[in-house]
């Protein structure tokens, strides 16, 4: 199964106080840390960190990187070392918490810092980890991730058992025109034990003009990976390759994972296959680079922000909606609502499968909590119609909305068939708007964030 990592998320909050100036200055950090080894008190562990600096004044930086040097017992210290950017200029932030034992709780959440820029001091200041609202979602949010688990959830994983569908999908949008791009590799066993079949299709979204798109396949399927073209991205570590051909396109891109798995469903529902479908990302998010020839030309990509999603299961749902939004500064958020065909289950209202990654945390804690819920207003709910579809929930310290809205010209229907050989139509946009609103309960529900997303959600809402 491969080695343990360490991972978790830190907030800190303080002032520094400039050169030159009589006033201190806000400062927030806000970290997410991961380390290729667990980090275990006796040793000395080095962990990269990034995250946003906000300094009053002078940056709002979400993109700082540095390394964190742990070593409560061996060194009796904690080492930050950050660099950002402040005013066009690269600065470091470097402090360290010194562990005392007589003194554990002050030593283990003061960090004194000196502030540089350009190889010379610039001001020093001091951070604090606020016990009262950080320690219970910092030691909750602490993961233990296996090395390449992303990279295993994209090898194929179908037994030769009539009556399955293999789903591999990747979603982006264009950063520099907004083009929307959906490539769409399925895997259909058809219950009567026919022959498997692979088909799929690309699709792009324009800003601007009509959505374009074309199929491949149907074909049977080869007899061991890779598949037929267009394959789902190689298994291994690091860039992974996605190439092919359907109609007049085709394409070679390399796609960069960014941050851990995210599970939409409950991940022993993905592993064992314990419901009639599952969804997952072997990375919460990806970066894209290479091109797309189309018939109108040739669509370069760099740095083209989505993800590639896998789903498992005996086919498409009786109704549901999808939406992957990438939020920014490494928060993305995933969600999934359905209505299932299994007797009994139809006749539930959609249940709600939705996972936000915020700050290097995953809300909520539990894949499952969002379907179960409770009865009454805490329970999680999603009203699908389009153009206009919504989801909305809340757990004890913490409540969603989202609205997404598919515009008819940026929407485009495309036709699936199931193992049992029904069909369903799935309405998909890589263009869409979504607002999301983030709220915490501190004696009265409070603003926590918001995001507004203007042609650049990715969704979809599929009937029978």
């Amino acid at each position: 199964m491969g080695s343990r990592g360490t991972a978790f998320a830190e907030t800190m909050l303080g002032t520094v106080r400039l050169t030159g100036e009589a006033e201190a200055r806000p400062v927030r950090l806000d970290l997410a840390v991961r380390s290729d080894v667990l980090v275990l008190p006796h040793r000395t562990t080095t962990a990269a960190v990034t995250g946003r600096v906000r300094i009053r004044g002078i940056t709002d930086d979400p993109q700082a990187t540095g390394e964190l040097e742990i070593s409560p017992l061996a060194r009796r210290r904690i080492r930050y070392r950050l660099e950002f950017t402040a005013d066009g200029r690269r600065c470091t932030l470097d402090g360290w918490k010194s562990v005392s034992l007589r003194r554990p709780v002050r030593s283990l959440t003061l960090l004194p810092y000196t502030l540089s820029a350009d190889g010379r001091e610039i001001g020093r200041g001091t951070l604090r980890f606020p016990l009262a609202t950080g320690l219970l979602p910092c030691l909750t949010g602490w993961r233990f991730p296996r090395h390449g688990e992303g990279a295993r959830q994209l090898a194929p994983r179908w037994d030769g058992t009539p009556g399955r569908t293999e789903v591999w999908y990747a979603t982006l949008t264009d950063p520099t025109d907004g083009t929307g791009l959906w490539l769409h590799h399925e895997m259909v066993a058809p219950t009567d034990g026919s022959p498997a079949r692979v088909h799929g299709w690309i699709a792009l979204f324009p800003s601007e003009g009509p959505v374009e798109h074309a199929r491949f396949g149907p074909a049977p399927r080869p007899s061991s990976p890779p598949f037929s073209s267009p394959s789902p991205p190689q298994t291994g570590e690091g860039a992974r390759q996605l190439r092919g051909t359907a109609g007049p396109y085709t394409w070679n891109l390399t796609e960069h994972p960014v941050g851990e798995p995210l599970y939409t469903f409950p991940r022993w529902a993905w592993r064992h296959g314990l419901l009639p479908a599952a969804q997952m990302l072997p990375a919460a998010a990806s970066r894209y680079t290479g091109t797309i020839n189309h018939p109108g030309g040739v669509l370069h990509l760099d740095d083209a922000p989505g993800a590639t999603a896998r789903i498992y299961g005996h086919g498409n749902a009786r109704r549901w909606a999808w939406l992957h939004a990438d939020l920014g500064h490494g928060d993305v958020l995933e969600a999934v609502a359905a209505v299932s065909r299994k007797p009994g289950l139809d006749r539930l209202p959609p249940l709600v499968f939705l996972r936000l990654r915020h700050r290097g945390r995953t809300w909520p804690r539990s894949a499952l909590r969002p379907a179960v819920g409770w009865a009454g207003p805490g329970r999680f709910t999603a009203n699908i119609a389009l153009p206009v579809w919504t989801l909305t929930g809340r757990t004890p310290l913490r409540r969603i909305r989202v609205t997404v809205t598919q515009p008819q010209e940026r929407t485009l229907a495309l036709e699936y068939t199931d193992p049992d050989g029904s069909r369903a139509v799935c309405r998909n946009s890589e263009a869409a708007d979504a607002t999301v609103v983030l709220e915490r309960w501190w004696g009265r529900w409070r603003p926590e964030a918001s995001w507004t997303l203007a042609g650049t959600a990715h969704a979809e809402v599929g009937d029978r």
